[in-house]
């Protein structure tokens, strides 16, 4: 079927589901910064999902860990003179039953073992821990009908790629999906829920939109997608797609 681009989306949106996440993408992603990290609040990449605060081992420190962790660390770092002695490391030996915490390079806060071994894990989930709102595209078609009598119903659009919309790195919970055309005027939005998927961290989601896939050789986007993470206020990167074609 032949498509071509209308000043008004014409496409059919109705009653649409919620699928797992296709194949991941990057997004980029702007940068701020702040004293406490919260899911309420968007502190761009360096936000935390719910239930994880920032570890401040150090003031850049940005690793999200549970409150607990954060105040224990905040309690080695005021000990932290009580438990240096001059010895085989310099003045910054630990004594001992004690060894250096190692959050970040240089880091020579004494800790017991088990705690260095918390924030090695820690550092390994750090990436995990964040809203970093990743969104990305995949397309689908529509299958025909099983009419339940051995025979089946198409439409002339079904074999029209849609967009679906995928993310993951987002707080459990509501996120609200957009398309809008570069001049602002929304095509579509959805919202959905964001769960637990295997193979993707945080919160994740896969969403049919309905919307055809207008991309065609030589010409250039016209259109964005976008996804709000509810409970932290976090945006993700604007997607450019091409979008409001008909069927003719």
């Amino acid at each position: 079927m032949k498509r071509t681009l209308l000043g008004l989306t014409v496409t059919a949106l109705a009653a649409l589901s919620v699928a797992v996440p296709a194949g991941p993408a990057s997004a980029s992603a702007s940068t701020s910064a702040s004293t406490s990290a919260s899911a309420t609040g968007d502190y761009g990449p360096d936000t935390c999902l719910q239930g994880y605060v920032w570890r401040e081992a150090r003031p850049s420190d940005r690793v999200c860990v549970t409150s607990s962790v954060r105040d224990q660390t905040a309690a080695d770092n005021a000990a932290r003179a009580s438990r240096w002695t001059s010895g085989e490391y310099g003045a910054h030996t630990c004594v001992t039953g004690y060894v250096w915490r190692e959050a970040f390079s240089g880091d020579d806060v004494c800790v017991v073992p088990q705690r260095r071994s918390q924030a090695a894990a820690d550092n390994a989930q750090a990436s995990a821990r964040k809203v970093l709102a990743r969104l990305w595209i995949s397309r689908y078609t529509v299958p025909p009908t099983d009419n339940g009598d051995g025979t089946a119903t198409s439409t002339s659009v079904d074999d029209i790629p849609r967009l679906q919309l995928n993310g993951d790195h987002y707080n459990f919970g509501q996120v609200r999906l957009y398309i809008r055309y570069n001049t602002g005027k929304q095509v579509w939005s959805g919202s959905v829920n964001a769960t637990s998927h295997s193979g993707h961290a945080g919160g994740s989601f896969g969403k049919k939109t309905g919307a055809f896939d207008c991309a065609a050789a030589g010409k250039p986007a016209n259109g964005y997608a976008q996804a709000y993470d509810v409970v932290s206020g976090r945006w993700s990167a604007k997607l450019p797609i091409r979008v409001g074609c008909a069927v003719l």
